[in-house]
């Protein structure tokens, strides 16, 4: 089988950060630290398969956080229509990846028993463990599951040829990592078990986490998963946009085919 082709798609960012919101520990803490919202399309001749899914404009105003590109906009240049789409991982059901489900009628999710358990678990009655959560996308994949339209896995699974989920862990209980073929390698999206370069690379946890040494395991799972360093894709990095090359769009990035500058560690 060929390999996969895996885009970067940009929908939103939040610069008003710090590093603080960034790192558990670190001396430069009020020091800016931006941060991009992504979500990740693979393509391989006529598959499609879309890893997370934005958020939409309702959320966007109940979060005070705007997105610049409506997720089903987003996903126009490559000449997909949201009925389209009929098979999403989701990596974890924060309101960032998880935020626009409902736009994807079509589509069978791909979820970790251990997130959904979470998501709808005791955790919950915890504020700072409800906050990234938003009920009506947890409600949406529920209202998917009795569609028969959500897979469940434990742990490590195959979604397609050439493409597997692993749960992580971590920043929420059932975080799944994307591993897929490409023609650079076995490449991983990290989604938000490692938000940024700096992360996994120096072992920085982020904050916002309910398992702190499955975080820290998961730093090497994922270095354990990609062929290469430079081939592992953090959640959140603008980098990502810097090291990889744009492609269809400027909010459009090609991962499939290996950085174009030297990933820095």
């Amino acid at each position: 089988m060929s390999d996969w082709e895996v885009y970067c798609i940009k929908y939103a960012d939040r610069n008003a950060r710090t590093r603080t919101d960034s790192f558990l520990f670190d001396d430069n803490h009020d020091a800016p630290h931006p941060m991009d919202y992504f979500m990740w399309l693979l393509r391989r001749d006529n598959e499609v398969i879309l890893v997370d899914t934005g958020y939409d404009d309702t959320e966007a105003q109940a979060r005070a956080r705007p997105i610049r590109l409506d997720p089903c906009e987003a996903l126009r240049p490559f000449g997909v229509a949201p009925q389209d789409i009929t098979r999403i991982i989701v990596t974890h059901l924060h309101y960032d990846h998880a935020g626009g489900l409902h736009l994807f009628p079509n589509a069978t999710l791909h979820l970790q028993t251990a997130e959904m358990a979470y998501a709808t678990g005791p955790c919950m009655c915890h504020e700072t463990l409800k906050m990234p959560y938003t009920a009506g996308h947890v409600c949406e994949a529920i209202m998917r599951l009795y569609a028969g339209k959500v897979v469940f896995h434990e742990g490590a699974a195959e979604i397609a040829e050439g493409v597997s989920v692993h749960c992580l862990g971590g920043h929420s209980r059932g975080l799944q990592c994307v591993r897929v073929r490409t023609q650079a390698g076995w490449l991983v999206l990290a989604s938000d078990a490692s938000h940024f370069y700096e992360n996994v690379f120096a072992r920085k946890p982020f904050p916002i986490v309910v398992d702190l040494q499955n975080m820290l395991d998961g730093f090497d799972t994922l270095r354990r998963l990609a062929s290469a360093p430079q081939l592992i894709i953090p959640g959140h990095d603008p980098l990502v946009r810097t090291y990889f090359p744009p492609a269809m769009a400027s909010h459009i990035h090609r991962l499939d085919v290996g950085p174009c500058k030297t990933v820095e560690m």
